[in-house]
């Protein structure tokens, strides 16, 4: 009867540590399981799919660090691209500042309104004159914050009888704002300043 008490005893501590070794398999296999569902789910996150011309695209979403440098530099040339591209009709000059002044604080509004005051725009409508400018490079510093950029462009100044090409060299500090559908990178331009801005050659 001891033996079989002793059998029995045995028996129940096999169970009892095959049921612990099973209950801790189970309990890594899920939580092995968790992880993975966890990044599959990251990685279909960072799936993004653009559609152009009636295809589906994939595209591959990125954290905002990883594409300061390319949307500062952007940034820049936008906000230069509507302040400097104008034409001589005075709603088109006014629609393109507007959409300049929501990418730079005060600093970009301060030069607008000392050009006004000193006639430029009226010249430009008067002389019928067409402005365009073409940004050679934009250098962004991102070792300081706000991020120092210098900005090097060429305008253009087109008549119906020549064209003016004028070297522009503008810098400023880029700071981090929200994004939204009028500021789409989320910078905003502060302390802007002209530091050259001298003619170089005439075309007739």
């Amino acid at each position: 009867m001891f033996q079989q008490l002793k059998n029995i005893d045995t028996a129940f501590q096999h169970i009892k540590l095959f049921s612990i070794v099973m209950i801790l398999v189970c309990c890594f296999i899920s939580g092995f399981s968790l992880v993975k569902s966890y990044q599959a789910t990251e990685a279909a996150q960072n799936r993004i799919y653009i559609l152009a011309n009636g295809k589906a695209l994939e595209a591959l979403s990125a954290g905002r660090k990883d594409n300061i440098q390319v949307e500062a530099k952007d940034h820049v040339k936008t906000f230069h691209q509507y302040f400097f591209s104008l034409d001589p009709d005075d709603k088109v000059i006014q629609a393109h500042v507007a959409k300049a002044l929501y990418l730079a604080d005060e600093s970009a509004k301060d030069q607008y309104d000392n050009l006004r005051e000193n006639g430029y725009y009226s010249n430009l409508i008067s002389a019928n004159i067409s402005q365009e400018i073409e940004v050679d490079s934009v250098q962004v510093d991102l070792n300081q914050y706000p991020y120092f950029f210098r900005c090097f462009s060429t305008q253009k100044l087109i008549r119906a009888t020549s064209t003016a090409n004028r070297s522009l060299v503008t810098e400023g500090f880029l700071r981090n704002v929200n994004r939204s559908d009028n500021n789409p990178h989320g910078f905003l331009i502060e302390r802007w300043k002209t530091i050259s801005n001298r003619d170089t050659t005439l075309q007739n």
